[in-house]
């Protein structure tokens, strides 16, 4: 199968993340039978032939099987595009001609899937299929491949090489998936960060941190999205060692429809101590109950370890 990368409106976060795989990237790709057209990180073309490749996809005479999309489409200034260009064009022109040869389109990152970073300003940066969390993004909701596929959102700020491996190997043998609401691979992102993360029991006993340095849950006063989030950090670990939470950080919900949020990461905001976003799937009235309870009865390893480290 044809792959070809395009690099859009981002910081290119998502290719640097792929560049750790911690396996072999090529021997990957001819294992499961990928033939990388174009990677601006990987690819050894010059600019001419590189031309004429572009050329060949958009006039049908080489196939395009996979197109994967790093970055948002930047629409600024006043929608022209011209914040973002290809030999002198708005790059979402190529963008829109690229999407109507390929097969499958996959958005790389959470700007690509859903604006991320630059959507809410000047740059007017659109997800391909998304708006956040509206399906009203640069390509409309109606938008289908020539094989009639939406686009596959692989939200991540950036993507964990796992999510580009787990996708690719569907993709390339015919694996059914199954899709959530926002367009994302139901198995792969069906965990949330809370889960697996090593700070689980002192969130379940509201062993609370306040200052970054002790130990306890951060979801409390730190801003920790980790509950909210559905993202598999703390099963797939990153260089398969840590992940934010394991290192003291608090979860920043990147593959949220919403990332990055328009009010401070090191805050919970609250209405009384309570936070105003609660776990998922967790009802209010019960999760006051439980709470009040839950620090009268935390074991005291737990409350002795609440120190700093």
């Amino acid at each position: 199968m044809n792959l070809y990368w395009l690099q859009s409106g981002g910081c290119s976060g998502d290719t640097m993340s792929i560049l750790s795989y911690e396996g072999n990237l090529f021997n990957f790709f001819s294992n499961i039978g990928i033939n990388v057209l174009w990677h601006p990180s990987l690819s050894t073309i010059s600019a001419s032939e590189h031309d004429t490749l572009l050329n060949n996809i958009l006039n049908d005479t080489e196939s395009l099987d996979i197109l994967c999309i790093e970055g948002n489409v930047v629409c600024g200034p006043d929608g022209s595009g011209m914040f973002d260009t290809f030999r002198g064009k708005p790059k979402k022109d190529l963008i829109s001609a690229l999407t109507k040869k390929a097969s499958y389109v996959v958005a790389v990152g959470t700007c690509a899937a859903y604006g991320g970073i630059g959507s809410y300003d000047e740059m007017q940066g659109l997800g391909l299929q998304f708006h956040h969390e509206e399906e009203n993004g640069f390509l409309g909701k109606n938008f289908l491949t020539k094989d009639g596929h939406k686009v596959i959102n692989l939200p991540g700020c950036p993507i964990h090489p796992k999510a580009l491996e787990n996708i690719l190997n569907k993709l390339t043998h015919n694996i059914t998936m199954t899709f959530t609401d926002t367009h994302t691979d139901a198995e792969y992102y069906n965990f949330t960060v809370h889960q697996g993360c090593t700070r689980n029991e002192y969130h379940e006993y509201k062993v609370e941190e306040k200052e970054f340095g002790e130990k306890g849950c951060m979801f409390f006063h730190l801003g920790c999205k980790g509950p909210t989030t559905l993202s598999p950090c703390n099963k797939y670990l990153w260089n398969e060692v840590n992940s934010k939470t394991r290192a003291g950080v608090p979860c920043f919900g990147c593959t949220r429809p919403d990332f990055p949020q328009p009010y401070p990461f090191y805050e919970t905001r609250n209405i009384i101590g309570t936070p105003l976003e609660l776990p998922r799937g967790v009802d209010r009235a019960h999760y006051l109950a439980y709470k009040d309870m839950a620090w009268a009865a935390a074991p005291k390893h737990l409350t002795d370890r609440k120190h700093r480290v």
